[in-house]
């Protein structure tokens, strides 16, 4: 797929779901150990700053267009594409991640050429589990984290989610991205602008794969003191069904929450209904950008 991927195919829709972004809003370029990281920046300069970190594979910074303005108002915020992941201006480098820690070391140097100290932290699904352990990693540097339906943190995957999604990662295409697309999302209607930067994020010739590794340590979470908005998606595929619920095939999203609220010392747990993983966090549920921009401004 590297040589016949549509690079231009994908610049015009990242672009497209980019003009639903403020008006103001800019390109930043960083330096990093593992390549130029690019970075969609708008808010003023002088706010506080909150970064955000999107899901991997096709997802991009440009998926926190509905949320972007309403936390622009009060925060500078800062994007950034995932290295090995499709992305509008990365550039790899000589080294590409391999561990969790690689990509702390990563953060790192994003949130050093940004010139920021301390900062709000934001993820959504591979990006909330960066985000976590970047939190974990260097406390110091986290306000606040927001973790939307994080993976890999209090939970494994669904074995059904990772089956379904398998022929997408072996040969990706677009009608590949869109049907795996649906059958999460359950047929419920999507940003066809966004759905469209879906499909054309298939094959992205990305220079390394998604980072795995164990989930965090219980004890390294009870020791995490900071103030943490966990959002979870009541109809997420990618949990494994609940023990206590599995004649009704429910996922277990009460049941993380409940693991989560056990485990972090100062969290504030809110289930989304009616929402599934990838509906996040390019959908805007009324919930969702209340309790955000209340947490971001206590």
């Amino acid at each position: 797929m590297r040589g016949t991927f549509d690079i231009d195919g994908f610049l015009a829709a990242y672009d497209k779901v980019m003009a639903k972004w403020p008006a103001e809003r800019e390109a930043v370029t960083v330096p990093t150990p593992f390549g130029v990281a690019y970075v969609n920046a708008c808010g003023p300069r002088n706010a506080p700053a909150v970064v955000l970190l999107p899901g991997g594979g096709g997802a991009t910074s440009a998926s926190w267009y509905a949320q972007a303005a309403d936390l622009a108002r009060t925060h500078r915020v800062l994007a950034v594409d995932l290295p090995g992941c499709a992305g509008r201006g990365t550039e790899a480098g000589d080294r590409h991640p391999r561990t969790v820690a690689d990509l702390v070391v990563w953060l790192d140097a994003v949130l050093d050429g940004l010139g920021i100290d301390e900062t709000d932290l934001g993820g959504h699904s591979y990006g909330g589990r960066l985000a976590l352990h970047h939190a974990l990693h260097a406390p110091a540097r986290v306000r606040r984290l927001v973790l939307l339906d994080p993976t890999t943190c209090f939970t494994g995957f669904r074995p059904a989610y990772l089956l379904r999604a398998l022929p997408l990662v072996l040969r990706p295409t677009p009608r590949r991205a869109r049907a795996f697309l649906e059958w999460e999302t359950g047929g419920a209607p999507l940003d066809p602008d966004w759905l469209r930067l879906q499909e054309a994020a298939a094959g992205f010739p990305s220079v390394s794969k998604p980072v795995t590794g164990p989930r965090p340590a219980p004890d390294a979470l009870r020791a995490l003191d900071m103030p943490v908005l966990l959002f979870l998606a009541e109809n997420s595929r990618t949990l494994p069904h609940s023990r206590l619920r599995s004649s009704g095939g429910t996922p277990n999203t009460y049941e993380v929450a409940e693991s989560a609220n056990a485990l972090l010392p100062h969290v504030e747990t809110v289930v989304l209904p009616d929402v599934s993983h990838h509906m996040l966090p390019q959908s805007a549920p009324v919930e969702l950008g209340r309790r955000l921009t209340e947490f971001l401004n206590p």
